[in-house]
């Protein structure tokens, strides 16, 4: 006879997904809000966290450890603070040298291909500070489209970024509450909301004759 005080089921769930959380701060010391993130990364089963900084200060990729690393996970998140309106420079120059033509774009690339691609960035400035009337003039969402055209080219799934605005001058509070929410979202990834509903990955063919060329042309 089943026991009338047990937990209705809740059906199978879903395995847990592998993470990998790219992190890059140029001086990590610097930052509380970024230490913390990787630190609550680190405590999360199925997630590996890569200090691009630490890993590599000489500015020097290993292109096939990271289209490895790359291939073994469902969730790639990008985490850094955001610096001139984009990515750290080191994280610019990863993106650079490991998603390769005919590896994760062009003929053929398709190795990231249906995998989830989640931006956790982090502001200087406060979130007044994004907006028409303020100094940097424009939403935040307007500094997205390249994050998000990177994703298409690929067929990955951009998934809603999370951003935590005015980060010099957040409170423990706020911090503690901003960690929790990230760290919730690693160990429930994908069931997620905005995930129940499945959806292709867009498609973007680059033209022929606008792909970098593959051999050294010719006089």
């Amino acid at each position: 006879m089943p026991d009338p005080n047990a937990s209705p089921s809740r059906g199978p769930s879903r395995n847990p997904s592998r993470v990998l959380v790219i992190a890059a701060h140029p001086d990590l010391r610097l930052s509380r809000v970024n230490q913390a993130l990787m630190d609550a990364a680190a405590r999360q089963p199925h997630v590996e966290v890569l200090d691009l900084y630490a890993r590599y200060p000489d500015y020097v990729i290993d292109v096939a450890a990271e289209q490895a690393r790359l291939e073994r996970v469902d969730l790639i998140v990008w985490q850094h603070p955001i610096h001139w309106y984009a990515m750290p420079p080191l994280m610019k120059l990863w993106l650079d040298e490991v998603f390769t033509m005919g590896w994760a774009c062009g003929p053929g690339g398709d190795r990231l291909r249906g995998k989830h691609l989640w931006l956790v960035a982090s502001t200087g400035g406060t979130e007044a500070a994004y907006h028409p009337q303020g100094h940097n003039r424009y939403f935040f969402d307007a500094f997205l489209p390249p994050y998000e055209q990177t994703a298409a080219l690929c067929g990955l799934r951009f998934l809603p970024p999370l951003v935590l605005h005015g980060a010099h001058q957040v409170s423990e509070t706020e911090l503690s509450a901003h960690v929790q929410a990230f760290a919730q979202r690693l160990g429930s990834h994908p069931d997620w909301p905005e995930l129940a509903e499945p959806s292709d990955c867009p498609r973007c063919e680059v033209p022929a004759d606008q792909r970098p060329p593959t051999e050294p042309r010719r006089p």
